[in-house]
């Protein structure tokens, strides 16, 4: 029998536990560079949370930023480059809520650059809003967190709680070290992107992790050290992960794809680049955070075995 063939059927025996050692050390250390990263280089935040001015501005092919920055003045402002899906071009212009003095000098500015025939679309977001969409979303993910640590702890064991919210923790703050280093734009679709992607990590951690409490009680384990345990269990549902990795990838890709790329949905960009990357993400710390986790600290901390789930 072939490898993918004892995946499908449910009777692979990987060992993870050499790889475990490496694995888990690295992932924990990428949540403490990540978070680094993050707190250096900080994120670029879309308008609904920063507040200020947004222009876009359709221009011909030959205008570059370098012009464009020259002709606004404004250091401060972001300016981005885009193509549409028609083959015409536009300039994104964002200026910061604390110049709003500007905002009509840098319209009357960018109607030099103006493509014959077009106008200038201008959004603008007040202070008090975008601190408002900014603190809702510490709250959600807050909120995320509290119910997902009470449930997991009541349902499971509140050892596997704590292996699930690491896990998560590494996905979310590696997702979102991703988007700093490559500036990609954090919007509110962003955001839930991001809250829907940790769903999808967490399915698959509590499927390893209810496996490994459904073996645990079986007499005939009870002689297994508890990391051989969680790698038997592991090898038993990996197929599950993997299939439920691909079934939901292959639509996200093809929203990215088509729909962001070829279509030119702009606001499908974000949402879609988030889910692919933390769906890839979920699928990697359930094999190789989560689980070795909880073996590394079951091993250390056992626990009585339990009577029944």
């Amino acid at each position: 029998m072939t490898l993918a063939s004892d995946l499908y059927n449910s009777r692979a025996t990987i060992d993870f536990r050499p790889a475990w050692k490496r694995t888990l050390p690295i992932s924990l250390s990428l949540i403490v560079i990540g978070i680094g990263i993050i707190a250096i280089f900080g994120v670029n935040r879309s308008i609904e949370f920063e507040g200020g001015a947004l222009f876009s501005v359709p221009v011909e092919e030959s205008v570059t930023v370098g012009e464009v920055r020259d002709l606004v003045n404004v250091p401060e402002a972001t300016i981005q480059r885009l193509s549409n899906s028609d083959g015409t071009f536009a300039m994104r212009v964002q200026v910061p809520t604390e110049l709003s003095d500007q905002f009509e000098e840098v319209g009357r500015n960018l109607g030099e650059i103006l493509r014959a025939g077009e106008t200038i679309s201008r959004d603008t977001v007040g202070p008090t809003w975008g601190s408002q969409i900014t603190n809702s979303a510490i709250r959600a993910l807050v909120l995320f967190f509290i119910v997902v640590a009470v449930y997991l702890a009541v349902r499971l064991e509140p050892k596997m709680a704590l292996g699930a919210l690491v896990a998560v923790v590494h996905d979310l703050v590696l997702t979102v070290m991703i988007y700093s280093i490559f500036r990609f734009e954090i919007s509110p679709s962003t955001v839930i992107a991001l809250l829907t992607i940790l769903g999808y990590s967490l399915y698959d951690t509590v499927v390893v992790y209810d496996k490994v409490l459904e073996n645990w009680i079986e007499p005939a384990n009870r002689r297994k050290d508890y990391t051989k345990l969680v790698n038997d269990s592991m090898d038993q549902v990996i197929m599950r992960s993997i299939n439920t990795t691909i079934t939901t990838v292959l639509p996200v890709a093809s929203m990215l794809i088509i729909g962001a790329f070829i279509l030119g949905g702009d606001s499908l960009r974000g949402f879609a680049v988030a889910l692919l990357i933390g769906l890839i993400l979920g699928t990697y710390s359930s094999i190789f955070v989560a689980a070795p986790l909880l073996a590394w600290i079951k091993e250390r901390w056992p626990d009585p075995l339990p009577e029944k789930i």
